[in-house]
């Protein structure tokens, strides 16, 4: 190939350069601070599937100490420890801060184990319908507690 043929070549991917630069800078932007999303709402209810969150209680205490769940999701509470757990609502030894979870509506009079106690290996399953940040222990092991962060 000849010198014009290089300058017509060279010429040729200048002005392919400068024509795609030309309309990208002028492409617009979406502001700053702005979230652009990749998703695809999908038609229907947006509502999600109630689900079921599983705690476990070791000797070390409740891991995950804190959780964050939807309203109407069940939490599942395993004792993987070497003693008993009686998951009970704050403030130990009323739990009363959860409507329906009191000491007096739980282990009734008589009764030899409540029925949220737990022995080794067993599991107990709680469903949230309240929106809030519930505390929770170990009424056996009042030390050992933890949250629940129930959102809308």
């Amino acid at each position: 190939m000849n010198s014009s043929g290089w300058a017509a070549v060279v010429a040729a991917v200048v002005l392919i350069a400068g024509v795609a630069w030309w309309y990208t800078a002028k492409a617009p932007t979406a502001p700053a601070g702005d979230a652009v999303s990749a998703e695809t709402p999908v038609s229907g209810s947006t509502a999600s599937e109630p689900k079921t969150v599983t705690v476990n209680y070791s000797d070390a205490g409740f891991s995950p100490a804190t959780i964050t769940i939807k309203r109407g999701d069940t939490v599942t509470f395993t004792n993987s420890s070497s003693g008993s757990m009686w998951v009970a609502s704050a403030p130990h030894p009323a739990h009363t801060a959860y409507a329906g979870t009191a000491l007096s509506e739980h282990c009734p009079a008589g009764s030899a184990l409540a029925f949220d106690q737990c022995q080794t290996g067993a599991s107990y399953s709680f469903k949230f319908d309240k929106a809030g940040t519930w505390k929770y222990h170990n009424h056996s092991n009042a030390g050992s507690f933890g949250e629940v962060i129930v959102a809308e």
